[in-house]
């Protein structure tokens, strides 16, 4: 007899359970409410508002031609509405991915060309790929392998790079490609080359973008606008420079009269379905740069979209955002566009203006719709220098001094870490400055981890604590040592272990019993385990108790797991420090 109880996979009561769990935009439209909606409009706008000239911008920083910078603000952002967890989270064009576009593809095609936008679009297909499989098979976890310093190293040093790579625009000179110390010392030499009218232009959008940015939020606050309107008006810089430069462009002609350089005919309409290259050699080539955007991309948005749920008491879940992002990236393959991911001045002022829920994305990519469709004509008179100053100042606020400063002061290691990555990434290329920085940061941290610190410890006064005898006035027993390792046991510090305790015992032949504390221990390998059993040996030969204290549960159970508490013996493994004094007789049993 079969049971009526069970719901089959398929049913839709079934389905309602599963599916919000794969598409969360089914649970907010769920829950929406009409409070909800305010928020979510001017989001939209404020956010579509910003994204248009920083997407055209990103293209052109990207090597492709500017309309590619909306196409990827399009359907990129309603797949992400539709598919994301955070509810603030600006998915788009952004500068450090734009400037990894350009190192990795740049290398195959000529920028501009219909083979360069060919393999953008295989990236962006590349990219979908790598991150929806590393959230299929919940590998969010492997990003953890790119500490902060790493990553504000090379986000400082890609910033130097986009900056100094838009002067071309503003000095208004041909610039050949080079590396970062090559390309100064060119541009130090050509600078009586620099034509003064996109210099002007250029300097001019760069003074009114910071006014916006810094100089303007107090006068409107004076002058009684509200928050969300005074938000709208500081956000809408990049837009108004655009606005300017292109009427002052088109007002005296000067792009015919003085050869400035323009942005040109921007295709109207929305983007056509495209199709990337499936094409295993070029795959392979465009592997590198895939991987250092998929990574690089979602740290980016996860950092910030954790930041700003935290903010409101919500989840972000790690290994859905992996889902999202790739299938953002997915839309930007087939519909023309470039790979995309979260960016973070975007994000806040998501965030700032109020959105809800998802729908704030799928405004914003219908008005870029809408632009795209309608409005790409009032484009061709844009200068160039206006575009290279929005990229300027939109990458000025990642070079963070203090940063390094902070991370150097804290940690030595972590602060060569940054180094080392912001001196490869200038010197190397993107990527392989990138992978210096990765492999730094874990060579220095095998090299700390292999030498831990070790305390050797006494009982505070008569309580159950016993503490470092270098830091408090602590008792001890000249027959015993105790010490305490602070750092999980491993290949790396194994060695370092045994030569620390066989010396301890060598320069005191007055002990009879030695104790290792375990508290600050949560995995022991097979080096290590290796190691424990060399050290109970030579201690039982030299007359010397070994005895284990204050171990976690977890480690015991790999260890009686192969049979070394057996071995050790059972008497000689204790759950406290306080006990294995007790039952060597230092201390009474109160």
């Amino acid at each position: 007899m079969t049971s009526t109880s069970a719901k089959h996979p398929l049913s839709p009561e079934a389905a309602g359970r599963w599916w919000p769990r794969f598409v969360p935009a089914v649970a907010w439209m769920r829950s929406y409410r009409r409070a909800d909606l305010p928020g979510d409009l001017l989001a939209g706008l404020i956010v579509a508002i910003m994204l248009v000239p920083q997407g055209m911008a990103y293209a052109l920083l990207a090597g492709l031609p500017p309309q590619v910078g909306l196409y990827a603000s399009i359907v990129p952002l309603i797949l992400y509405g539709l598919l994301g967890t955070s509810r603030s989270l600006a998915v788009g064009p952004v500068a450090i991915v734009s400037l990894l576009v350009a190192s990795g593809v740049g290398t195959l095609a000529e920028p501009g060309t219909g083979g360069y936008i060919q393999l953008a679009l295989t990236l962006a297909l590349l990219v979908a790929l790598l991150q929806g499989l590393m959230g299929v098979l919940r590998l969010g976890f492997l990003v953890n392998f790119m500490s902060h310093p790493v990553l504000s190293g090379f986000t400082a040093a890609a910033a130097l790079l986009i900056g100094i790579s838009q002067l071309k625009h503003i000095l208004g000179f041909p610039v050949p490609n080079l590396s970062f110390f090559p390309l100064l010392q060119y541009l130090g030499q050509h600078l009586r080359q620099t034509d003064w009218l996109p210099l002007l232009l250029g300097v001019g959008a760069i003074l009114t973008l910071i006014y916006f940015r810094v100089g303007l939020t107090n006068p409107l606050k004076r002058w009684g606008i509200p928050h969300t309107m005074a938000l709208t008006v500081s956000k809408a810089a990049p837009l108004v420079v655009l606005l300017l430069g292109s009427l002052l462009s088109w007002g005296w002609g000067l792009d015919a009269a003085a050869g400035l350089k323009v942005v040109g005919q921007v295709p109207a309409g929305l983007p056509h379905l495209t199709w990337p290259t499936f094409d295993l050699s070029i795959w392979k080539n465009l592997l590198p740069t895939a991987l250092a955007i998929g990574f690089v991309g979602y740290m980016e948005s996860i950092a910030v979209a954790k930041s700003l749920a935290s903010k409101r008491r919500q989840k972000v879940d790690a290994n859905q955002e992996l889902l999202a992002l790739g299938a953002a990236n997915l839309g930007a393959a087939f519909t023309g566009g470039y790979p995309v991911t979260g960016g973070f001045s975007r994000s806040v002022v998501n965030y700032d203006a109020g959105a809800n829920s998802g729908l704030a994305s799928i405004i914003t990519a219908a008005l870029i719709a809408l632009t795209v469709t309608f409005l790409t004509p009032l484009f061709y008179y844009l200068p160039q220098a206006v575009l290279a100053a929005i990229v300027i100042v939109a990458v000025a606020g990642l070079i963070d001094g203090q940063a390094f400063k902070t991370i150097w002061r804290y940690n030595k290691a972590d602060g060569a870490s940054y180094f080392i990555t912001f001196a490869a990434v200038l010197l190397l290329e993107v990527e392989m400055g990138l992978l210096v920085g990765i492999a730094a940061a874990l060579l220095l941290y095998i090299y700390r981890t292999s030498q831990p610190h070790v305390a050797i410890v006494g009982r505070l006064g008569e309580s159950e604590t016993y503490r470092n005898i270098l830091r408090h006035p602590v008792q001890c027993w000249p027959n015993v040592i105790a010490i305490r390792i602070d750092e999980s046991l491993y290949f790396a510090n194994s060695k370092f272990l045994e030569d620390t305790v066989t010396g301890l015992i060598a320069d005191r032949p007055e002990v009879e019993h030695f104790v290792l504390i375990g508290t600050a221990v949560n995995f022991i390998d097979a080096s290590a385990l290796e190691t424990l059993e060399g050290l109970h040996r030579q201690l039982k030969e030299v007359g010397v108790v070994f005895h284990l204290a204050a171990f976690k549960g977890p480690v015991m159970d790999r260890l009686q797991a192969v049979g070394f508490t057996d071995q050790f013996g059972l008497d000689h493994i204790h759950l406290t420090t306080h006990e294995a004094m007790k039952a060597i007789g230092c201390v009474g049993g109160e």
